[in-house]
C-alpha cells in the first residue's frame, strides 16, 4: 500500500496545518483535557484524509473480452439508456458510486486506443442525482478496442469531489487496468456498453477497480 501522487502535497499541507493548530493551542495554555481532544480530533482527520489517497497494489488479469470495473465502489445503475454525447444511440449504462472510503483511482476498463476525450465544466450535484451524468463536471473517454468495439467511460464529480484528474489523451494506446485518472473525495464513474454485452454484475454489488468484471463481450 502506498500514497497516491495526487495526495502527497495535500497531505503534507494538511499535516502542517493540524500541527500548527495544536502548537497554537498548547501555547495559549488551554486545559489538558481539551488539548487531548484536539490531538485526537486532528489525528482522526488526518487518518481519514490519508485513506482517501491510498494506492493499493493489485494484480490485473487482462482479457480482451472482459470489461473491467474502472473504479472501486458500488453498482448503483444497470440500465439501457440513450448515450447523447458520442454514440447517439442506445447503450447499457453501468454506474459505480465511489464513496469517500473507496480507493479513488480510475482504471482503464479495456485495452485499446483513446478514440475521444473531452472535459466538461459543470455543476456539483450529489453523485447519485439523475442529472449528475449530464450536468456535473465530468470527463468522457471513448476506448476503441483492438476488435473495433467502442465503449465509453465517464468520470463524474459529486458534491464533495470537486477535482477530476486524468492522465490520457486522444490517440493514446492504453493497457487494461492501468490508471487513467483520479477523482478526489468520492464520486461516480459511468460505463456505456454495447447492447449485446453480457452483464456480470448486479445492483448494489461492490466493485474493485481493475479486478471486477462488469461485462463480457461476445
Amino acid at each position: 500500500m502506498s500514497i497516491h501522487k495526487e495526495g502527497r502535497v495535500f497531505l503534507l499541507v494538511l499535516f502542517m496545518v493540524l500541527l500548527l493548530i495544536n502548537i497554537g493551542l498548547h501555547r495559549i495554555d488551554i486545559p489538558i483535557p481539551l488539548l487531548r481532544i484536539s490531538y485526537f480530533t486532528c489525528v482522526v482527520i488526518f487518518l481519514m484524509v490519508l485513506q482517501f489517497f491510498r494506492s493499493p497494489m493489485i494484480q490485473i488479469k487482462e482479457n480482451p473480452k472482459h470489461i473491467l470495473a474502472p473504479a472501486d465502489g458500488k453498482i448503483v445503475v444497470i440500465e439501457e439508456t440513450d448515450e447523447t454525447e458520442y454514440f447517439l444511440d442506445r447503450r447499457i449504462q453501468i454506474s459505480i458510486f465511489m464513496s469517500p472510503t473507496n480507493v479513488h483511482i480510475n482504471r482503464n476498463p479495456v485495452a485499446g486506443v483513446i478514440k475521444y476525450f473531452k472535459y466538461h465544466k459543470g455543476k456539483y450535484l450529489v453523485a447519485w442525482h439523475p442529472k449528475a451524468s449530464t450536468d456535473n463536471e465530468r470527463t468522457t473517454v471513448v476506448y476503441q478496442m483492438n476488435n473495433g468495439v467502442q465503449i465509453l467511460a465517464r468520470q463524474i464529480a459529486g458534491a464533495l469531489a470537486r477535482r477530476i484528474k486524468w492522465y490520457i489523451r486522444e490517440s493514446q494506446r492504453v493497457k487494461q487496468g492501468e490508471e487513467f485518472g483520479f477523482i478526489k473525495f468520492g464520486s461516480r464513474v459511468d460505463v456505456f456498453l454495447p447492447l449485446d454485452a453480457k452483464i456480470k454484475v448486479d445492483l448494489n454489488q461492490k466493485t474493485k477497480g481493475g479486478i471486477t468484471v462488469l461485462a463480457e463481450l461476445s
